[in-house]
This record gives structure tokens, C-alpha cells and sequence, in this order.
């Protein structure tokens, strides 16, 4: 088997993991975020830290401290802009340190537009972006369902919590007594 291995920086990397919320205030307003991560940089730097890994920054309603993201293309308000991300990515480099977004990949927030749509009635695009069975009273294969909650005939499967619903990867052993595996 050829496997890939991974970026020669990453055998050495000293992480730091920072949950935006509670590192740094720049502004003033009690609530941790991008320009107060850019303002301890240096300081980071001097600790030998080589790698950042940041807890989710996306938009999101924040019911489970982000990672319920609504939108993996825009920066949540709380936290700066996306220019204020990618002045983070900027000065992180400049000092050597490579910077890690936690990418929230098994579910999204209920208020993420794809499942919006996906929760339609009407077949659409997104209908199998999400892993549904095909009645509000099948069987669930032994995940964890919410039904009843939306216009589509169908239960949703969840991750963690209920406002999560678990992204559709696909199956690798279907279980033939659910079909909609």
C-alpha cells in the first residue's frame, strides 16, 4: 500500500490549541477573538509554539461552543472576519508557525442552508446530503434519530446533539433491512 505521509513540519510541531472564545479580547467586549490571537503571536513564538490549532471560528448559533457550524464559508461575527483570519494565517507564517482549523466534517448546525434544504419535502440537491430514513416511522439501523421536526416525511440522523445532523458519507456496510443505508 502507498500511503502518504505526512508534511515533514508536522513530526516536530508544538501545538497550541486555542478555543477563540476564552484566549484573547481585543476589543473589549468580554468575548475572545482573531486580532487578540494576532496579538499574541510573539509571545506564542517565544514559547517555541511551531503550530496553532484552532477551535472552530465559523459562523454558527453556538449551541454547542461551535461546532454546530451554519456556514464553513464566513467567520463568525464574534470572532473578526475572514479578513481577520487570513491576517492571522499572514502573521502566524511570518513567525513560522503554521496555523489548523478544526473542521467540524461529520455534521453541520440544523440552521446550515444545506440542511435547510435537504429538510424540503421536495427532492432536491441537498436531500441526500444528510443521512434520512425514508419515514418518520422507520427504523433507525441504531443511530440516533429526530423525526417530526421538519416538512420532509423521514427522521434525521444526529451527531452528539439534536441541532447537528450527521452529514451522509455514504455507508460502508449497508444493513439491508434499511434500505435507505
Amino acid at each position: 500500500m502507498n500511503r502518504k505521509t505526512e508534511p515533514s513540519w508536522l513530526k516536530k510541531a508544538v501545538f497550541y490549541q486555542i478555543y477563540p472564545s476564552s484566549f484573547c479580547d481585543s476589543n473589549g467586549d468580554g468575548m475572545g477573538d482573531l486580532q487578540g490571537i494576532i496579538s499574541k503571536l510573539d509571545y506564542l513564538a517565544a514559547l517555541g509554539i511551531t503550530a496553532l490549532w484552532l477551535s472552530p471560528c465559523f459562523k454558527s448559533p453556538f449551541c454547542d461552543g461551535g461546532y454546530d457550524v451554519s456556514d464553513y464559508r464566513l467567520v463568525a461575527e464574534r470572532f473578526g472576519t475572514n479578513t481577520d483570519l487570513e491576517e492571522l494565517f499572514a502573521q502566524a507564517h511570518a513567525r513560522g508557525i503554521k496555523v489548523c482549523l478544526d473542521m467540524v466534517a461529520g455534521h453541520t448546525s440544523i440552521e446550515h442552508e444545506w440542511f435547510q434544504k435537504s429538510c424540503s419535502p421536495e427532492k432536491n440537491e441537498y436531500s441526500k446530503y444528510y443521512i434520512w430514513n425514508d419515514s418518520w416511522s422507520g427504523g433507525s439501523g441504531g443511530l440516533n434519530m429526530i423525526n417530526g421536526t421538519t416538512q420532509r416525511d423521514g427522521c434525521f440522523a444526529i451527531n452528539y446533539f439534536a441541532i447537528q445532523p450527521a452529514l451522509n458519507y455514504g455507508f460502508a456496510k449497508p444493513d439491508p433491512a434499511y434500505p435507505w443505508q
